[in-house]
C-alpha cells in the first residue's frame, strides 16, 4: 500500500496499533504468569483489562473512519516482543525476570504512548473528533500504566540480584 495522503497515513497507523494492541494481549498473559509477586501480576492482569477495552475503542474508530477493523503487522511491538522472548530463554533468575518484565513492559507502553500521540493529530486533521477523542482515551490509558509500571519498577527491590 502506497501511503500519499493523510487518510491513508491514518489509516495505516491505526491498522499498526490495532495488531500492536492484539500482540500486547497475549504478551500481557505471559508477563502475569510469569511472575510470583502479586503486585506485577495484578499490574499486568489490570492493563490486560484495559488492552482489551482499548481494541473495542479502536474497532469503533474503525467504524467511524469507515474501514473493517483490519490489521498491518506491527514491527516495532513484535521486536520487543521477540527481544522479551529471547531474554526469557536465557533462564534468568525470578528477581531479574520480574525487573526486565516491567521494564519490557515500560518500553511497550512508550511505543503505545507514541502511536497514540501520533494518531489523534491526524484524526483532527481528518475532522474525526469522536475517533480522536476514543484515542486520546486511549493515551490516557497508557500513560496511567506506563506512570504504574514506574512506580513498581522504581519501588522494586534489588537486594536479591547480585550486582556483579
Amino acid at each position: 500500500m502506497t501511503v500519499e495522503t493523510i487518510q491513508e497515513l491514518f489509516e495505516h497507523g491505526l491498522e499498526d496499533i490495532y495488531h500492536a494492541e492484539h500482540e500486547l494481549l497475549d504478551a500481557l498473559e505471559d508477563l502475569e504468569q510469569n511472575t510470583d509477586r502479586e503486585e506485577i501480576s495484578s499490574a499486568f492482569a489490570e492493563h490486560r483489562e484495559e488492552t482489551e477495552e482499548q481494541i473495542d475503542r479502536l474497532e469503533d474508530v474503525f467504524e467511524i473512519f469507515g474501514e473493517p477493523p483490519e490489521k498491518e503487522e506491527c514491527e516495532g511491538i513484535k521486536g520487543l516482543i521477540q527481544e522479551y522472548e529471547e531474554f526469557t530463554a536465557e533462564d534468568p533468575s525470578q528477581e531479574v525476570l520480574d525487573y526486565h518484565s516491567m521494564a519490557a513492559a515500560e518500553k511497550t507502553e512508550h511505543y503505545e504512548i507514541a502511536a497514540y500521540g501520533n494518531l489523534i493529530p491526524l484524526a483532527d486533521q481528518l475532522g474525526m473528533d469522536e475517533a480522536a477523542d476514543l484515542l486520546e482515551e486511549n493515551l490516557r490509558e497508557e500513560q496511567e500504566a506506563l506512570d504504574e509500571l514506574t512506580e513498581l519498577t522504581e519501588s522494586f527491590e534489588m537486594d536479591a540480584i547480585p550486582a556483579e
